[in-house]
């Protein structure tokens, strides 16, 4: 029987990927035997930790302008910096991670935040422009600058990290979040339409309530409690690996014939 699970000779890079979401993913990928770019901002112990566990070794100092690098059994990882709000340092990100691993043959656009929840009295557009800018202008980017070798080569998958809030307008305070991450929703469909007989497959991931730093810095714990007891029909948050997997399934060609499509993996907290 085939293992889908087996990455083993493709390149990942996940952005977002110093903790989190975007760290179980990245080291989830290693776990399958993939050579994995840790693209972070300011945590680089986290970025470090993450090529660490990845290559199963201490992390060293890479060459071409890599921050990081570790090799271990043929597995690579590396950790890059980049602001991904900015294309130039987009394109400089996927030039080192091609240097260091090789062609990209799985993108996942996890990088985002809601940055501070503002009522709608209180945002600015210096702000809105901040968090689009974070979650939809960095995603759709980094797909077109991974795109051109994808489309040589006819093969390759971009998966777009969203968000419950996305579906429901989410919790009081994030409308500009909320907003961006409807908008990567739909430029998700966008990007599949347009690639889908390409060979790139494009689809998305929308967690709900997940114990992340994200959540210790935007919910309470008298929030997460509630949503635990009240709100989430399985009676608990997700954990970040129970949404990697989804994001591996995803990128695995037992998702082979799913196109455009977005997964809901919340518990049952919202079910289409």
């Amino acid at each position: 029987m085939q293992n889908f699970f087996d990455f083993t000779g493709k390149v990942v890079l996940v952005t977002g990927a110093s903790s989190g979401i975007g760290r179980a993913t990245a080291e989830f990928f290693g776990e399958c035997g993939a050579s994995v770019a840790v693209s972070y901002l300011k945590n680089k112990e986290g970025a470090d930790a993450a090529v660490a566990a990845i290559s199963g070794g201490q992390a060293v100092g890479a060459a071409s302008g890599a921050e990081t690098s570790s090799v271990s059994g043929g597995r690579k990882a590396v950790a890059v910096q980049a602001d991904v709000t900015k294309n130039a340092e987009i394109t400089r990100m996927i030039r080192e991670v091609e240097e260091n691993l090789g062609a990209i043959d799985i993108l996942v656009n996890n990088a985002g935040s809601l940055v501070e929840r503002l009522k709608t009295a209180e945002l600015t557009e210096e702000r809105w422009d901040e968090v689009f800018a974070l979650n939809v202008k960095s995603a759709f980017f980094a797909a077109q600058a991974v795109s051109p070798k994808m489309l040589e080569k006819g093969a390759g998958v971009i998966i777009n990290v969203t968000s419950i809030a996305g579906r429901n307008g989410g919790a009081p305070g994030s409308i500009h979040y909320s907003a961006a991450k409807g908008a990567m929703t739909t430029m998700n469909k966008g990007l599949a339409k347009e690639f889908a007989n390409q060979g790139i497959r494009v689809n998305g991931v929308s967690p709900g309530v997940i114990d992340t730093p994200f959540h210790e810095t935007f919910s309470t714990p008298a929030a997460m409690k509630n949503f635990a007891d009240n709100v989430i029909p399985m009676g608990r948050v997700g954990t970040s690996r129970e949404v990697a997997q989804t994001i591996a399934f995803l990128a695995s060609d037992a998702a082979s014939y799913l196109c455009g499509e977005t997964i809901e993996v919340n518990g049952g907290m919202l079910m289409d």
